[in-house]
């Protein structure tokens, strides 16, 4: 059986401005065993938040929009049909819904918002860190 992972904005916004991240390590091992997943709301957070001019001193906006590409390319984008409002942040139920819509084997993130409610539904909230551990 596939393994499904979901990796939250920030911690694939770090995964692709650093390549020595501890994010980086757990974004190439989860698609080593498995697949990364994402929905329509979490790819346009993570487009729009990516292609933030902030950014433009670490990654060049054209390599940033590669990423972006190869991102949605590599994942399997899931339709939403659960809706979910439990996490004291609003805007991370988005995550949620896509873990249990996806059959997710886990959630990556550094989030405490989302960390506080692991395990949510049976499914693992981990660092990348303790990703990196369990996987």
């Amino acid at each position: 059986m596939i393994k499904i992972f979901v990796f939250d904005t920030n911690s694939l916004i770090s995964a692709n401005l650093s390549p020595d991240s501890v994010n980086r390590k757990a974004y190439e091992r989860a698609q080593e065993i498995g697949i990364t997943v994402h929905s329509e709301s979490t790819f346009l957070e993570f487009s729009e938040v990516l292609t933030r001019p902030k950014f433009d001193k670490y990654i060049s906006n054209q390599k940033r929009q590669q990423e972006i590409s190869a991102f949605e390319r590599k994942s399997q984008l899931i339709k939403i049909s659960s809706k979910i409002s439990i996490c004291r942040d609003p805007k991370d139920n988005k995550f949620l819904e896509l873990a249990i819509d996806s059959g997710a084997a886990c959630i990556i993130t550094g989030d405490k918002d989302l960390l506080v409610l692991n395990p949510f539904e049976g499914i693992p909230i981990l660092t990348a860190a303790d990703f990196l551990k369990a996987f």
